[in-house]
């Protein structure tokens, strides 16, 4: 036993351990599983490829409205369930959020609907250093 721990503690903390433990576990699987089903794009990358691929910006709207990248078209997650059939699967589609979380999930969700070239923004939409738009 650890020292001043009392027992309801030191149950306690391994419960903490234990649900930190599996946490991590499942980030890494999530992350094993998104790097199966889709790559990862530089800043520099998805200039290069924009021009071939459609740019869905995952954001709520009144983000996309703030500022997005210039040719992307905002499908919120939060409807992409609904009008995902909208994304043409035979061309390549570069996802990207404010950071890429919600990328990773609209990614594996895309590839279970039988999307194959899937790419995600690996700084997100927060470090984007090429041309934007602003709807005002």
């Amino acid at each position: 036993m650890i020292i001043g721990l009392t027992t309801t503690n030191t149950w306690l903390l391994i419960v903490l351990i234990i649900i930190l433990v599996v946490w991590l576990c499942y980030r890494l699987y999530q992350s094993y599983q998104v790097s199966k089903v889709a790559k990862y794009l530089t800043n520099d990358e998805l200039k290069q490829g924009i021009r071939k691929a459609q740019v869905i910006d995952l954001r709520e709207k009144k983000n996309f409205d703030a500022g997005h990248i210039l040719g992307a078209r905002n499908m919120p997650y939060s409807t992409l369930r609904t009008y995902y059939q909208q994304i043409r699967a035979d061309l390549p589609v570069y996802l990207y959020d404010q950071g890429r979380t919600v990328s990773k999930q609209a990614a594996l969700f895309l590839h279970k609907k039988g999307y194959q070239k899937l790419f995600i923004l690996k700084t997100g939409y927060q470090n984007w250093d090429g041309k934007e738009k602003k709807t005002k």
